[in-house]
């Protein structure tokens, strides 16, 4: 059985929101006494030399995203923090932002010092209500602790943090997206170039990573790059959190070191698939990534492993599908969910995830032909690559990857004029592993 890390999610039986535990318990701000005395690209080079890959599912090396902020530009620099987290399947961030939020906070402040930054926005999730309310909290105290504010722990370094409600569009949740909503626009996504590490919120330069990269910082400085990277293979340092959800005995939060075999995780520790029913496939991190099917879970789990199947990593979020369940009555959910969180702006995006989403509940209710699956191809491949933003291409990456896998199960339902599913004898046959 993979062995459980505790970096990252703590004691359950603790209150982490109390600053006082936090600080003797979890030893939450003791980096700050040391860090702060120091020539910021230190910091910065600690932090590029570990292999701290993005948490939030692009996996770009969070070190050198920090470094393409410009210094001595004469205009301010900041931190946005993306603690939108609207990808389904993925519930990590809320740990951070409801029960253990000071790793965040003091993550937050040595980012800010790394970058000279003197704001941070930490970009919440409008849903998020407890998340919101528990961090303004932890920020509070943090402030009567000389923890934020004017002069930080004498060290000259000033900062404030804010926090800024978003009003639930997934969109939102691609960066620049973001930086259009807390600038009081729509939220749409910008062109780029020019990169938000140059031209970033209200202009100036910006650093903008998710909740969980930046609760890495913190543990980084404590054990240092090189035990840092120890914990996972090759440009995969640290641990991970995982999100693991849908038809598994155990579901919940877990954390492993990059790299660690997804069957073990799984089926060691969440305890297998739930009743003990054949398993289907895995969407391995959030609805956007391509499922994969059972003989290809036997994987390590990292950035660069999960390429090598056609998969992503993304933000760990483990959907378990199991039988009896019909591939595309689950692709029905993705699809109307991204065809609705589509702002519109580009041309194949607005129209192609509603085409999507249409073609596939012609094709489950039985009413689709085969060429409805080949237009299907078509307007995914239509779609990938062409918009300004990665919201077409994690509409079309399901679809492709279902009509790639399980197209006989696809094909039947056109055969059959419905969803063999609603069939007993199907349904038995696929319970008795012969197929689908």
């Amino acid at each position: 059985m993979p062995e459980q890390s505790t970096l990252l999610l703590r004691d359950p039986s603790k209150d982490w929101t109390n600053i006082d535990v936090a600080i003797n318990d979890g030893g939450d701000y003791s980096r700050l006494k040391t860090w702060l005395k120091r020539d910021p690209m230190d910091l910065l080079g600690e932090v590029k030399s570990a292999s701290l890959r993005g948490r939030g599912g692009a996996g770009f090396p969070a070190g050198l995203k920090w470094s393409f902020v410009p210094r001595d530009t004469g205009k301010p620099t900041y931190l946005v923090v993306n603690a939108d987290e609207g990808e389904p399947g993925t519930f990590k961030d809320r740990y951070w932002l409801e029960k253990d939020p000071h790793p965040h906070i003091e993550g937050c402040i040595l980012t800010c010092f790394a970058v000279q930054a003197n704001a941070c926005y930490i970009y919440v999730r409008g849903e998020f209500i407890e998340g919101m309310e528990v961090t303004l909290k932890a920020i509070q105290d943090a402030y009567e602790k000389g923890f934020l504010g004017k002069n930080i722990l004498g060290s000259g370094f000033d900062l404030d943090i804010y926090v800024h409600p978003g009003a639930g569009a997934y969109i939102c949740g691609e960066e620049t997206g973001l930086l259009e909503s807390l600038e009081g626009k729509p939220g749409r996504p910008r062109l780029k170039p020019p990169f938000p590490a140059v031209v970033g919120a209200f202009g100036c330069p910006t650093v903008i990573n998710n909740v969980e990269t930046i609760v890495n910082v913190p543990i980084i400085l404590e054990v240092g790059h090189e035990a840092y990277n120890a914990m996972g293979p090759e440009r995969n340092g640290g641990t991970k959190v995982w999100c693991v959800s849908g038809h598994v005995k155990k579901p919940g939060l877990y954390e492993f070191p990059l790299g660690t075999n997804l069957k073990e995780i799984l089926y060691d520790n969440c305890g297998g698939i739930l009743d003990d029913r054949p398993l289907k496939g895995v969407i391995p991190g959030g609805a956007s990534c391509p499922v994969l099917t059972p003989d290809e879970i036997d994987i390590a789990a990292d950035f660069d492993s999960l390429k090598t199947v056609g998969s992503l990593l993304g933000t760990c979020g483990a959907i378990v599908i199991a039988e009896p369940t019909c591939i595309l009555k689950s692709l029905i959910r993705l699809s109307d969910f991204y065809a609705h969180e589509s702002c519109g702006q580009c041309t194949p995006c607005r129209d192609g995830t509603g085409w999507v989403a249409k073609i596939v509940r012609t094709l489950e209710a039985g009413d689709g032909t085969m060429e409805h699956i080949d237009m299907l191809l078509d307007v995914c491949g239509q779609m990938e690559g062409n918009t300004i933003c990665a919201l077409a291409d994690a509409a079309a990456w399901p679809v492709q990857a279902v009509l790639k896998k399980f197209l006989p199960e696809v094909v039947k339902h056109v055969e059959m004029g419905g969803c063999p599913y609603d069939d007993p004898e199907y349904v038995a046959e696929v319970m008795a592993g012969k197929g689908r």
